[in-house]
């Protein structure tokens, strides 16, 4: 039997905490372990409960989730963080990113995608919004955040880097079936060992780790 990953998450409105605690109480595998108003709050909740992951707001009083994930990884730099964040904060993912989250989820993500969030970075990888935007993506692309730079660049075939550059585009597995004169079940096998190769979970992470890694410019996306 696995045992819960024990979370802690800060959020400044409490209607949203409290929504957000309930669904995440209902889960087998989650035990949250404690819930904080502000940066200061989670910064001592963190220390007195040591928990396996940290789901934070950015924008808060007394204290923004940036520091918060500067101090907390200052004093451990293993601590697993997912930033929650609104449409409009772009600048505020990235500035969280290049302080040491793990990942970030827009704030109306659906339960589906927040425990996928939970589970990808509990278990050490790396989370991007299914709805991240163009900009975004080039911001990170642009920023100092590269957690793929530990490992060696996975290598793609030629079809893989067509498949790619349609992923990164947009279009579905129909149309890349049609366009590559392939079957779709086909098009989904080469997707889903893309997705492998590049640890990543969906098509922002496709995007990200191809504009980082220049299998494709601003310009083909």
């Amino acid at each position: 039997m696995f045992d819960k990953i024990k979370l802690v998450i800060a959020d400044d409105h409490e209607i949203f905490r409290d929504g957000l605690a309930l669904m995440l109480s209902k889960q087998k595998n989650i035990e949250l372990v404690g819930q904080a108003g502000n940066g200061r709050e989670l910064v001592e909740l963190v220390e007195a409960l040591k928990p396996d992951l940290i789901l934070t707001d950015i924008k808060m009083p007394l204290m923004d989730g940036v520091e918060a994930t500067r101090i907390l990884l200052e004093k451990n730099a293993g601590e697993k963080i997912i930033a929650l964040s609104m449409f409009d904060e772009e600048n505020l993912v990235v500035d969280m990113l290049e302080s040491g989250a793990r990942g970030y989820l827009l704030k109306n993500a659906d339960k589906q995608e927040i425990l996928e969030a939970i589970r990808t970075v509990f278990e050490n990888g790396n989370y991007y919004c299914r709805r991240t935007t163009a900009r975004l993506a080039s911001m990170i692309v642009k920023s100092k955040f590269n957690p793929h730079n530990k490992n060696k660049p996975a290598a793609f075939s030629e079809r893989e880097k067509e498949i790619i550059k349609y992923i990164c585009q947009q279009h579905t597995a129909q149309q890349m079936a049609d366009k590559l004169f392939l079957s779709k079940r086909t098009v989904e096998g080469y997707r889903t060992k893309i997705l492998e190769k590049m640890d990543v979970k969906n098509t922002a992470g496709v995007v990200i780790y191809a504009l980082k890694h220049h299998l494709i410019s601003e310009a083909e996306c």
